[in-house]
């Protein structure tokens, strides 16, 4: 995965509704198309529309058993947002360690 990948994850994600679709399919698994737009008060055309977010950023995958098609979540892409938060997490601590050094070495006397 490369920046790109990055960027399609978190945009899927940083909409309330795909989150709460996110959601929808952790809790129940599997569900039908028509059954997530159940909980949403928009259009099954809309309800597609961020499915298929969720599918380009590999978010969720879809089976297709006749005319039915089942949408599942497929989490292991969050991995990379993980790994970027870490970075920045790692960066932060860095920069509040640095920050308590200079402030302990201002608070002893001088010598």
């Amino acid at each position: 995965m490369n920046d790109d990948d990055l960027s399609r994850i978190l945009k899927a994600v940083g909409d309330t509704t795909r989150r709460q679709i996110l959601t929808l399919l952790v809790q129940e698994s599997a569900l039908r198309v028509t059954a997530l737009a159940a909980h949403f008060d928009m259009s099954l055309n809309s309800v597609s529309k961020h499915i298929k977010v969720l599918e380009e950023a590999g978010l969720v995958t879809r089976q297709t058993l006749g005319r039915e098609h089942f949408i599942t979540a497929a989490l292991e892409p969050l991995r990379l947002t993980e790994g970027w938060f870490a970075q920045l997490k790692s960066i932060w601590d860095l920069r509040l360690s640095a920050l308590e050094n200079i402030l302990v070495s201002q608070e002893k006397p001088n010598e």
